[in-house]
């Protein structure tokens, strides 16, 4: 007879094991993301509350100085999530406030006309950068860094100056409140909003959903597969296009004008929210959630540095930069457990 021998579990590989369960878990990043909000949250309550900060209105104020961050972040997140990268964001929500103002207050255009003429154009310069990163095989670095460019100049051709909108109507929804009860919130929040919910339940309870996560974490497969490449590399740009064209919209709504400038860098400020959320820069994994959670701690940030008073607003950038460091070192650690 033989005798099956066991190999006793010390309390090394007990932790070692532990840690390489929880490092394998695709929820750590948005856990972490959430603990984040929540731990940075209650510190602003501690510090600042004899100044307001615990006030509903002040938690809602997230989501209405960010909503136009939120909707660029959305699209943002289909796109990193199938291994792709989309630099125009910041140029298309500027070029959409230069071509909203310029339509609606220098061409007279009313604003239900211009809506759907903005959301067109974001929408179809987002098909034109799909279309040539698959059919001609670029990579989407180059493609969306020419259409930074492209879009960022188109801005300076209809108007080197910043136009100011006095339209009623564009006046009249900047205005519109909500009320929540407890506090209120703005039509463009109302939007951002709508646009994660559906965004949510496309990602994660769709055919196509679920292509754009096969195809970001292994494209020959998804290929070998039978899943429609091209047309869902397409789909993706696109639906950024459109999201980066409707956050320009509701950015306008914020500043109520046009300006060649407006939202520099902004595309940075998409990219750092999604990785921060928890989707991985490689593709193939990540929630819509999480890009919520990580626009919450940016903007969390903004709110603090307001609150302390005495900060340059420079240290926003500082810490954004610390926090995508601290997540791209958490994704290396999960990528590498996964590689092994």
């Amino acid at each position: 007879m033989s005798a099956t021998t066991r190999t006793p579990t010390t309390p090394e590989s007990r932790t070692t094991s532990t840690s390489a369960r929880l490092l394998g878990d695709r929820r750590l990043p948005v856990l972490v993301t959430a603990g984040l909000f929540l731990v940075m949250y209650i510190a602003g309550l501690s510090r600042y509350q004899n100044y307001g900060f615990g006030e509903p209105q002040v938690f809602l104020n997230l989501f209405i100085d960010n909503s136009y961050l939120l909707v660029a972040a959305v699209g943002a997140t289909f796109v990193i999530m199938s291994g792709g990268i989309d630099l125009s964001v910041g140029s298309v929500i500027g070029f959409t406030t230069m071509l909203t103002a310029w339509l609606v207050q220098d061409v007279g255009l009313p604003l239900l006309v211009v809506v759907p003429i903005s959301l067109s154009v974001g929408a179809f310069g987002g098909f034109l950068m799909g279309y040539v990163i698959h059919n001609f095989e670029i990579q989407p670095f180059i493609v969306t860094l020419a259409g930074l460019f492209l879009f960022r100049g188109l801005c300076l051709v209809i108007s080197k100056e910043s136009i100011a909108i006095s339209d009623s109507a564009v006046s009249s929804l900047a205005e519109t409140r909500i009320s929540l009860g407890v506090g209120d919130l703005s039509i463009g929040a109302v939007v951002a909003l709508v646009v994660l919910g559906v965004a949510f339940y496309v990602l994660h309870y769709t055919r196509f959903g679920r292509r754009v996560y096969a195809i970001g974490g292994n494209e020959q497969s998804a290929l070998l597969m039978g899943l429609p490449l091209g047309g869902t590399k397409i789909a993706v740009y696109t639906m950024s296009g459109f999201c980066s064209a409707l956050a320009g919209l509701l950015f306008m709504l914020y500043i109520q004008s046009g300006d060649p400038l407006h939202a520099v860098g902004m595309e940075l400020d998409a990219i750092a929210a999604v990785v921060i959320g928890g989707t991985l820069l490689t593709g193939g994994s990540g929630y819509v959630l999480g890009t919520l959670f990580g626009v919450l701690v940016l903007g969390l940030i903004k709110s603090i540095i307001q609150f302390e008073g005495t900060l340059s607003s420079w240290w926003t950038k500082i810490a954004t930069g610390v926090l995508l460091c601290a997540f791209i070192l958490v994704q290396r650690a999960m990528t590498a457990r996964k590689a092994t």
